[in-house]
């Protein structure tokens, strides 16, 4: 299924957001609490992405375990930021295992994440692709439903649509046209994230001039607020706002 969380807030340095907590994100790619028969563990890869200032996103990703990766707890200790996407990977039955295929997604501003499954994979989604334009379909980052939501999203962030409609249209497209599947989307521009829930749980803690977004609680903190199926989610470090995507 995999694991994802966005932060937006004061710097941090990014150990305090992925090692530190108690069920921080590297133990969820071990230990999840809730998978919802989505698989055990998140061990196919994982990926960090951060706003260096006001400069476009950097990213870190690999195709191993986060927990086995040597540079990232060195980099983590060393490196602080005010906006972070980041995720752990466990790959659907048959999709490519490989640094690409990881989250987050990029693209200027943005940084993308998705956790779920789109099911039916490929065929339940092909009309969707082929509406997409080729050179999309031809430099997608990996042949797996989260790079092809990717770009179903992007198409619509590149013709300017409200960043929470883009997200909104595509969760509701492709579930209709792949009932069932799992679409938890993360989407940040690093001053505002956009999230949604279907299928799957979404999570959300809001401090003064910060918030997270997190697939799970990372801490026992009673300000986690479980975000209910079927809605979409706009937060920055001052407000969140929810609404229902059906109707959207």
């Amino acid at each position: 299924m995999c694991r994802h969380l966005a932060y937006l807030g004061p710097p941090v340095n990014l150990r305090a957001l992925l090692f530190d907590p108690p069920h921080s994100l590297v133990r969820q790619s071990w230990q999840p609490r809730d998978m919802r028969g989505g698989g055990t563990i998140n061990a196919d890869g994982f990926g960090v992405g951060w706003y260096p200032g006001e400069n476009d996103p950097v990213c870190y990703r690999r195709a191993r375990p986060i927990w086995g990766d040597r540079t990232l707890p060195a980099l983590a200790e060393v490196t602080t930021a005010g906006a972070v996407l980041a995720a752990v990977r466990s790959a659907t039955v048959g999709m490519a295992v490989q640094e690409c295929a990881a989250a987050p997604f990029a693209e200027g501003r943005w940084l993308f994440s998705h956790n779920g499954v789109v099911r039916g994979w490929p065929d339940s989604v092909v009309s969707l692709a082929a509406a997409l334009p080729v050179r999309d379909l031809l430099t997608l980052d990996a042949p797996t439903d989260s790079a092809l939501l990717w770009a179903l999203l992007r198409h619509r962030l590149r013709a300017g649509v409200d960043p929470a409609e883009a997200v909104a249209a595509t969760v509701v497209e492709v579930a209709r046209a792949a009932p069932g599947s799992r679409l938890n989307l993360l989407l940040t521009d690093g001053r505002t994230v956009v999230g949604t829930a279907v299928g799957h749980a979404l999570s959300v803690r809001a401090t003064p001039g910060a918030v997270v977004l997190a697939s799970e609680p990372h801490d026992d903190d009673p300000g986690w607020r479980p975000v209910p199926d079927g809605q979409v989610v706009v937060a920055t470090p001052t407000v969140v706002r929810a609404r229902a995507l059906w109707g959207a």
